[in-house]
């Protein structure tokens, strides 16, 4: 057996080793090999911290499905998580197989007959500012026995849900309810995008953006990207909401895309707005003098 020459003054670890004729690495081997308690209970705290970050992460996965490494992180971060930085979270993300879901687009029916076509006013256009830009869709949602159909207004610029309806049936007046409701609550924008569906090309709903001054922009048909802020906001619906739960009534529907706004409006944090809530860039917005030559 060796002894520790810091603990004896008999002989040194090197005379110890020539008596014995042992190479100096089999005392340092098995003193490497010795874990102090204080070293094992910082491991046990170290793994106890991993295993809850985990935990947090894998619960947070379930709720914010869409969201990727980077977006995990910022939004961990903004809860007050200051462990979660972008390398913890890959690794995590990885030793649990996760990552962003992906979703797929599906497009919405065009006018049919003929119709007054009106430009697409934002291509290659920056938005600058709150209420610059509105746009509308309308997307469809599966209740147990039939279809119903949810619209909404957004404003471009900060993504907000300034109105929303829910309907049995796809008519003009659903989405011309939403529409009044976002231009009492929120005031008027310049400029107004559609797509060129039928309620939308309508002398009812295009008669109604030209009495309050608002500009008409369509989408070609088709062109699902010229209207994509729509169309992720119809993915976030349906991926980290809808597809999450079961309906069977109108009523029940109703009540949780309530909810379902709110989470969006004013909890879940977007990577185009630099991991801010739609609320919060609205509330942020400002309404500067600018050219009418320039909003044409």
């Amino acid at each position: 057996m060796l002894v520790d020459e810091t603990k004896s003054n008999i002989l040194s670890i090197s005379a110890q080793c020539q008596i014995l004729k042992l190479p100096r690495s089999v005392y340092y081997e098995k003193r490497s090999y010795t874990i102090s308690d204080e070293e094992k209970e910082r491991k046990a705290t170290l793994k106890e911290e991993h295993n809850k970050h985990l935990d947090k992460v894998l619960i947070e996965w379930t709720n914010y499905s869409t969201y990727g490494y980077i977006k995990m992180s910022k939004h961990l971060l903004r809860e007050g998580h200051s462990w979660a930085t972008e390398h913890t979270i890959r690794m995590i993300y990885e030793e649990l197989s996760l990552k962003g879901l992906t979703p797929v687009f599906k497009a919405t029916r065009p006018a049919k007959g003929k119709y007054t076509k009106y430009p697409y006013l934002l291509r290659n256009r920056k938005i600058r500012y709150v209420n610059e830009v509105w746009a509308t869709d309308i997307t469809y949602i599966k209740l147990e026995d039939r279809m119903v159909y949810f619209t909404a207004i957004i404003d471009l610029y900060s993504r907000k849900i300034l109105s929303w309806r829910l309907s049995e049936t796809m008519n003009v007046e659903f989405c011309l309810d939403a529409l009044m409701e976002a231009i009492i609550k929120y005031g008027v924008p310049a400029i107004f995008n559609t797509d060129a569906g039928s309620q939308y090309t309508s002398k009812e709903f295009t008669s109604f953006l030209e009495s309050y001054g608002m500009l008409i922009s369509m989408d070609g048909i088709g062109r699902c990207l010229d209207n994509v802020r729509m169309e992720r906001t119809w993915r976030t619906l349906k991926y980290e909401w809808v597809f999450l739960r079961d309906y069977h009534e109108f009523d029940e529907l109703e009540q949780s895309l309530n909810e379902f706004v709110y989470y969006f409006n004013h909890e879940r944090i977007h990577q185009s707005l630099d991991y801010q809530t739609p609320d919060e860039v609205y509330k942020q917005g400002t309404f500067p003098n600018i050219n009418i030559e320039e909003v044409a």
